[in-house]
C-alpha cells in the first residue's frame, strides 16, 4: 500500500488537472487519497506545505529521470541525447516541471516561494520541502553537472570542453521546451543534440 504522503501528493497533482490550485480543497485531496484531513495536516501542516512538498517531489522526479538516463549503458552521445529528450518530454507532460525549468508559473499552479520558509514540521520530508526550492538556473546547473560527471566517468577527457558540451545539451533542450521545433524543422531535440555533439570530439 502506498504511504499516505505519496497518496496525498498524487491526489493533489491529479486535482491540478481539473482545477486551479486556488480551487483545490484540502478536504477533497484527503478524500481522494482515502485518508483523514487530520492525516493531511499532520504530513504537510497547511495547503502551502502541501504545495511545497508537491513542487519538491516533481523537481526530485525530474532529476531522477536525468540520472537514470545518464546511468544507462551505451554511447555517451546517445545518453546525452536521451537526457535532452527527457528534459523536453518531462516539461511537456508535467506543468509543475515546466514551471520549474522555465520559471513561468501560471495562475493555475501553486504559488510557492523558491526561498526556504520557516518549518516546525516533525516530518523530515516536509522539513526538506520547506527548504529552498530550485530555481530554473539551479536545475539547469544540476542537469549539466550530472552530465559532466557521467561523461568523465564514461571515459571522455575532463576539462572545460566537457562542461561546455554538457551545457550546450541542457540549453538546447530548454530552448525546445520554450519554442518546440516546428514540423519539418530537422527533427526533435534528440537530433539537434546528436548533430551538435558530432562536432564535439570530447564526448
Amino acid at each position: 500500500m502506498m504511504p499516505a504522503r505519496e497518496s496525498l501528493m498524487d491526489a493533489a497533482f491529479a486535482a491540478l488537472a481539473r482545477r486551479p490550485w486556488a480551487a483545490v480543497r484540502m478536504v477533497d485531496v484527503a478524500a481522494a487519497a482515502g485518508v483523514s484531513r487530520q492525516t493531511l495536516y499532520n504530513e504537510f501542516g497547511s495547503k502551502d506545505g502541501l504545495a511545497r512538498a508537491l513542487v519538491r517531489r516533481e523537481a526530485d522526479g525530474y532529476l531522477a529521470g536525468v540520472e537514470r538516463l545518464l546511468g544507462a549503458q551505451g554511447d555517451v552521445r546517445e545518453r546525452l541525447a536521451g537526457v535532452a529528450e527527457w528534459v523536453v518530454s518531462a516539461a511537456r507532460g508535467n506543468a509543475v516541471v515546466r514551471a520549474l525549468v522555465t520559471g513561468c508559473w501560471s495562475s493555475w499552479l501553486p504559488s510557492v516561494s523558491l526561498a526556504a520558509v520557516s518549518s516546525s514540521s516533525a516530518v523530515p520530508a516536509q522539513r526538506r520541502a520547506d527548504g529552498a526550492l530550485p530555481s530554473p538556473g539551479e536545475l539547469a546547473g544540476a542537469v549539466r553537472d550530472r552530465a559532466v560527471s557521467a561523461v568523465v566517468v564514461g571515459g571522455a577527457a575532463s576539462g572545460g570542453e566537457v562542461g561546455w558540451a554538457c551545457e550546450l545539451v541542457v540549453r538546447l533542450a530548454l530552448s525546445c521546451v520554450v519554442a518546440p521545433p516546428g514540423e519539418g524543422g530537422g527533427g526533435g531535440v534528440g537530433e539537434l543534440v546528436r548533430g551538435a555533439l558530432r562536432r564535439q570530439p570530447v564526448v
